[in-house]
């Protein structure tokens, strides 16, 4: 190290002298071409001597140029064997001083390992129910937000999760990122015989389970609590592996809590631990090196002797990870403190940053989360609220340069067959601009609901907390909420349709708008209807009538008399018979007035009722966005698959009035609008015609006849 600052020295002092003496020959060439001397020397006649100096002086430029040439050379030399392997060129800031004790002044940034553009990280996360789920989502945006590499996600999940999760990939749709689920249930008997007294339960113990649940031909992972929250790029993270020893197969932050001293309060015992322990928010593996060692027995064994002492964790898996490491440190590798910044009470964790730039990893590891207290929590908060509620679709960042990788099989979990077969899911989709609503409809209807919600992330947080207040929406257990996140400029009122109708459970769906109010008790009449009426062994959708007021405040009818009461004082009209009468015609209500059994209806043109139909019907086409036939569509490929028109006499919906939406303005202004959509019907019943053959042409005539 010695030789190669003199090396540098010398550069110094040789570039110094050059510049000196090109300064010396500059004045001295300038004076002969201006035909004076710019400095006087002391004689002005002596021309032989002024030649015999500027020869001199070029030869000495000569050498002097000559020298700073090796000089050059030799600290090339010097640069490649370090890097070549001189460690101390090698060490980076956060290994603390180069071996030997040897202390450098040099300022120069030191060389940092990087990590190819195009190399897959992998990162696998536990999760498990809804609150986690939410988290997750938080964590994974903000490390998408600053990551320049393909990555690969791997999921320890059970059903809720993983049905959250998998939708949420498949509408962001980022590219270069793979998600992969494992079965939480498949590894439940590896840690259930643990007793844990930690609030993640069961869950928390999972990844000492994860040499078993990942891929064998994984040879390392990224492993990160929920609770996460990125503020650099996790490449740099990933860099870290580079600095493992042979033997270290652990990278881990040091607790940065006084809890595995065992002084916070009298006879506290904790698990054993090295020094203050090891937090395993954040966990480096190489899961090579760990199943070459055993790991499954290592930690079995260790778990095993120490709960014949201490009965139970406190701490989850991070007591059993501390106790291995206890018995063999050389297995860990420390990892600096702000790669986990931990924001739980009386941490030292102000200790792990002096400014913002400092900051690598903040973990929200107290179970009062945003609420903790730290001196700079109003900046932590404000970070994670920022990702909380960031637009997943600016996410969607090509990689370009990198391949692209294959796509990983997945695992599917089937939904359990309920056991009333006649019982059924009101299926509906809304905007932020309809989320009144919602308490209405919950107080009309007690039976399951499914809702597909088209929201930015900020409007899903927003509709969270309104959810989370609202008395009659947080008593309801059988509503389900389905995030469908914006893009575009159009309303994709079928895809949403077709989410809230994928995930249903019930046998039976009624398929409504978030804009009608379905009268009291119609849950338990539409079952007793399916029941009577023999459903399960027939094709049928059963027409619930619609009806319509245009005054905001109305006294809902008890009855279909005070209904038809009401509708002869024009308090209620039918739906839509002043600006679409086709729409609803066929219902005949002239013929539902007095009707007290089910009646069959014929399909007509532009026919679009709401009705009742098994969970199994045809999906809603996805081609229609927007305003326009969008129910049309669906009715008439009910009718193509030969589904009898029920009109159920007893039963009814009245819509509430609201200021029209955008995309129907669209379609009474712009006439292109209307084109697009005439081109989108014809293709459609292209596709009919394909699809049923002769039985679809009926189609293709009334709408010619039209």
């Amino acid at each position: 190290m010695l030789r190669s600052w003199r090396v540098k020295l010398k550069l110094l002092l040789a570039t110094v002298t050059l510049a000196v003496l090109l300064s010396w020959l500059y004045l001295f060439v300038g004076s002969l071409e201006y035909g004076r001397f710019l400095l006087l020397p002391p004689c002005l006649g002596e021309q032989p001597s002024r030649d015999v100096e500027r020869e001199a002086l070029a030869s000495r430029v000569r050498r002097v140029e000559e020298e700073n040439q090796q000089l050059r050379l030799q600290l090339s030399q010097v640069q490649a064997e370090g890097s070549d392997g001189n460690p101390q060129w090698g060490a980076s800031a956060e290994d603390g001083e180069p071996p030997g004790g040897e202390r450098s002044n040099r300022t120069a940034c030191p060389k940092q390992r990087t990590v190819h553009k195009c190399e897959l990280l992998h990162v696998a996360i536990v999760c498990a129910g809804h609150n986690a789920s939410r988290d997750v989502v938080t964590l994974v945006k903000s490390i998408l937000f600053h990551r320049k590499n393909p990555l690969h996600f791997h999921f320890i999940t059970d059903s809720v999760a993983h049905q959250i999760l998998q939708t949420l990939f498949q509408s962001w749709m980022v590219p270069s990122v793979h998600v992969s689920f494992y079965n939480a249930d498949d590894l439940k008997p590896e840690v259930s015989w643990i007793p844990n007294k930690h609030y993640s339960g069961i869950y928390g113990l999972m990844k000492l389970t994860l040499t078993k649940a990942l891929p064998s031909s994984l040879s390392k992972v990224i492993v990160l609590d929920t609770d996460i929250t990125f503020a650099t790029d996790i490449a740099e993270l990933w860099a870290v592996f580079g600095k493992f020893s042979d033997k270290q197969v652990i990278g881990l932050v040091e607790n940065q809590s006084d809890w595995y001293l065992g002084n916070l309060w009298k006879n506290h015992k904790p698990w054993p631990a090295l020094g203050r322990g090891f937090n395993t928010g954040v966990i480096l593996l190489l899961l090579d090196r760990l199943r070459r060692l055993g790991w499954e027995q290592m930690w079995r064994l260790t778990a095993e002797r120490e709960l014949m002492s201490m009965l139970s964790t406190s701490l989850a898996d991070q007591d059993i990870f501390n106790a291995v490491i206890k018995q063999d440190p050389a297995l860990v590798y420390r990892l600096p403190c702000f790669w986990n910044v931990q924001l739980s009470d009386h941490t030292r964790s102000e200790q792990c940053y002096t400014e913002v730039s400092d900051l690598k990893v903040i973990h929200w590891n107290s179970p009062k989360k945003l609420r903790v207290k730290n001196k700079h929590v109003e900046f932590f908060r404000n970070l994670y609220l920022t990702f909380l509620e960031y637009d997943g679709n600016l996410l969607r960042r090509e990689l370009f340069g990198c391949a692209s990788l294959p796509s990983p099989p997945g695992d599917q979990y089937e939904f359990l067959a309920l056991p009333n077969p006649t019982d059924v899911t009101l299926v509906a989709q809304l905007s932020m601009d309809r989320l009144q609503m919602l308490e209405a409809i919950c107080k009309h209807w007690a039976g399951p609901i499914s809702l597909a919600l088209y929201m930015s992330d900020a409007e899903a947080q927003q509709f969270l907390r309104y959810a989370q207040a609202s008395e009659v929406l947080s008593a309801r257990r059988n509503v389900a909420y389905h995030i469908v996140y914006k893009e575009g400029q159009f309303y994709p009122i079928n895809l949403l349709r077709n989410v809230a109708l994928a995930n249903t459970q019930t046998p039976y769906v009624f398929l409504t708008d978030i804009d009608f109010l379905p009268m009291y008790g119609l849950y338990d009449y539409l079952r007793n209807s399916i029941q009577q009426l023999e459903l399960p062994q027939r094709k049928a959708a059963l027409i619930v009538p619609a009806f319509e007021t245009l005054h905001y405040r109305l006294t809902f009818p008890k009855s279909k008399a005070e209904l038809l009461s009401m509708l002869d004082m024009g308090s209620l009209y039918t739906f839509r018979y002043h600006v679409w009468p086709k729409g609803h015609a066929p219902t005949d209500y002239a013929k539902w007035r007095t009707a007290t059994v089910p009646y069959r209806v014929a399909w007509q043109p532009d026919f679009e009722p709401y009705v009742v139909v098994r969970r199994d019907c045809p999906k809603y086409d996805q081609r229609f966005v927007g305003f326009g036939w969008n129910k049309v569509s669906h009715i008439m490929e009910l009718d193509a698959q030969e589904y009898e028109l029920l009109v159920l006499p007893n039963a009814f919906m009245i819509h509430m009035p609201h200021a029209p939406s955008f995309d129907i303005s669209k379609f009474r202004l712009s006439a292109g609008y209307r084109g697009c959509l005439q081109t989108l019907r014809e293709e459609f019943h292209q596709d009919l015609s394909r699809r049923y053959g002769a039985a679809a042409l009926k189609y293709l005539t009334a709408e010619r006849s039209l």
